[in-house]
């Protein structure tokens, strides 16, 4: 379960399966504000989040590749990460998310 937050502050709890990215269950879900234009090759940053305070250490570090897209999106903060890199996995059940403004 991954709970997605909007900018105003609403909350949508979403299932999907383990191994599914974040942007994959967003989009099957049809979470507003995570379009995921380039499929989830890491080369858009249509799908720009903010990973919780209280789940950054425990989602995977950025990869390199996803350092530099979040270098081209707007508002990047600390705790900004692209859906489509992220997997759903059984220790980040629950992960909550704020979807990016743009």
């Amino acid at each position: 379960r991954v709970v997605y937050v909007s900018a105003s502050g609403d909350r949508e709890t979403v299932v999907a399966p383990n191994g599914y990215s974040l942007m994959e269950a967003a989009i099957n879900n049809g979470i507003e504000g995570i379009d995921g234009d380039c499929g989830g090759a890491c080369s858009c940053g249509t799908c720009h989040i903010y990973v919780d305070q209280e789940w950054a250490d425990r989602v995977p570090p950025p990869s390199d590749i996803e350092n530099d897209m979040l270098d081209a999106v707007e508002r990047r903060c600390d705790n900004s990460r692209l859906a489509c890199q992220i997997k759903i996995a059984p220790e980040l059940d629950m992960l909550v998310v704020t979807v990016a403004t743009s």
